[in-house]
């Protein structure tokens, strides 16, 4: 959306009534044509805007679409989101941000997030596909952290707390965190959490931290082609989520998890992940490409393994697999 487009949008919410397009045209210095012409711009970006002869234009409802205008209206982050690209429907949010930082220094990039309305072509943890239809939230952000390479989990712990936290405090709903990076709602999952790193020795370059959130989806849509139990936030709650406030919620409990990392304040964000952890004391079954692991889940270490006590009495360390509780 333009900026012209955008400063038009300003003057009908202000108004909270009908604006003649002379009072507009007058206060932006541009045409009446210019004015109707941004007028269906809007409308094509999903605001309702009743138009009239001898009134003029009124806003009637903003636009449901994840548009940085409407996140940037909650937003209270520092840097993560300043930088927002918005798309209807692309194959992956990551391959965008990959594409990015391949055109542009990753430091400049820091923070900044794609969005799509629809994926295509979504791919999460283990290589499987994301199902991303319409209604979700669908997003990476580009990170350049201050982090050892060896402590980069953290990233990714931050991110799931951020998406727990936010849940449980607008919509009062106990979510909680299935190891290693996945977010339930009872005994369905409601979003994932994925990074992938670009680095050299320990060096890192940039991270992309992709984020799929259940927002507004049936549960007809939910379930199609899954095979792991979902729900979604508009379900749980039984109203429309207003997806760009939650977003904004998700960023800003983010944004201070990173900070904290990037002050080495690790073993507070092991306690709050372990204080939402739905896997931790539960008997579980972990399967790895190599081999199936069977047991109590005890604990995690400083890089995100999580610490199995098998059968045997055997202890053992596993950094990745599907955790399922048994």
């Amino acid at each position: 959306m333009n900026k012209t487009a955008e400063k038009i949008l300003a003057i009908l919410e202000k108004r909270k009534g009908p604006v003649s397009g002379e009072e507009i045209s007058r206060d932006l210095d541009i045409t009446r044509s210019a004015v109707w012409k941004q007028i269906n711009e809007l409308k094509n970006k999903g605001y309702q805007i009743n138009s009239s002869k001898t009134e003029g234009y009124e806003l009637i409802a903003p636009s449901d679409l994840l548009l940085p205008y409407e996140i940037k209206k909650y937003l209270k982050t520092n840097f993560i989101g300043q930088d927002i690209f918005h798309f209807q429907t692309t194959p992956s949010t990551t391959w965008i941000a990959k594409d990015l930082c391949r055109k542009e220094e990753p430091d400049s990039l820091n923070g900044t997030i794609i969005i799509a309305e629809e994926q295509t072509g979504g791919v999460g943890r283990l290589g499987r596909a994301w199902f991303s239809p319409k209604g979700g939230i669908w997003a990476t952000i580009i990170l350049k952290p201050k982090v050892p390479i060896e402590r980069l989990f953290f990233v990714t712990m931050a991110g799931s707390i951020a998406v727990a936290r936010a849940i449980r405090q607008m919509y009062n709903i106990g979510a909680l965190i299935k190891w290693p990076n996945d977010i339930y709602i009872g005994d369905k999952k409601i979003s994932g959490i994925l990074l992938e790193l670009s680095a050299e020795a320990d060096q890192i370059h940039y991270c992309l931290l992709g984020m799929g959130i259940d927002a507004n989806i049936s549960p007809d849509d939910l379930q199609d082609g899954m095979k792991t139990p979902v729900t979604s936030l508009n379900v749980e709650t039984g109203e429309d989520i207003n997806r760009a406030k939650f977003l904004a919620n998700v960023l800003l409990e983010f944004e201070r998890r990173l900070n904290l990392i990037e002050e080495g304040e690790y073993e507070s964000l092991v306690r709050e992940w372990k204080s939402l952890s739905l896997t931790l004391e539960k008997r579980v079954r972990i399967t790895t490409p190599r081999k199936t692991i069977e047991g109590e889940a005890m604990d995690i270490d400083d890089h995100g393994a999580l610490i199995i006590k098998k059968d045997n009495g055997m202890v053992e360390k596993v950094l990745s697999g599907d955790c399922t509780p048994i």
